[in-house]
């Protein structure tokens, strides 16, 4: 259960802010010869949850709007916002994308219900593990 929580963290740290990979990890343990379901789960479970954390991060800078320190000049925020109007809620399947992390606090700054995020991340980050988990399996003939 310890090793399996490096894992868990690994993929928490890699949906937040943190500059961290979960990559690495996740084919070092498919490597050792941890089940390739078992790691999807743990990291699924874990890189949903720290998107969650960034989405609360970005309903906390919607409030934060006013000040002088908010990150988003206002024509930022209304491309921003033009940007997630047009392509809409589907943007949240790209989440696990190098950029995801923008996407995912964009969210949270524009309101998106907890429960359609929740489902759309959490098929976006398991869809990634899933396929990361095949390469793997591939690569290392399991």
């Amino acid at each position: 259960m310890i090793a399996l929580s490096g894992l868990f963290l690994a993929a928490f740290l890699a949906a937040t802010p943190v500059p961290f990979q979960s990559e690495p990890v996740f084919l070092g343990f498919q490597a050792a010869g941890w089940g390739t379901g078992l790691l999807v789960l743990v990291a699924s479970v874990g890189n949903t949850l720290g998107s969650c954390v960034t989405y609360a991060l970005g309903r906390w800078l919607a409030d934060q709007r006013d000040h002088r320190w908010f990150p988003l000049s206002p024509p930022q925020l209304a491309r921003a916002e033009r940007w997630f109007a047009r392509w809409g809620l589907w943007l949240l399947l790209l989440s696990w994308a190098p950029f995801g992390d923008m996407i995912v606090a964009v969210s949270g700054v524009l309101r998106v219900p907890v429960p359609v995020f929740l489902v759309l991340v959490a098929v976006a980050k398991t869809g990634r593990y899933i396929a990361l988990g095949w390469l793997g399996a591939v690569a290392f003939g399991r």
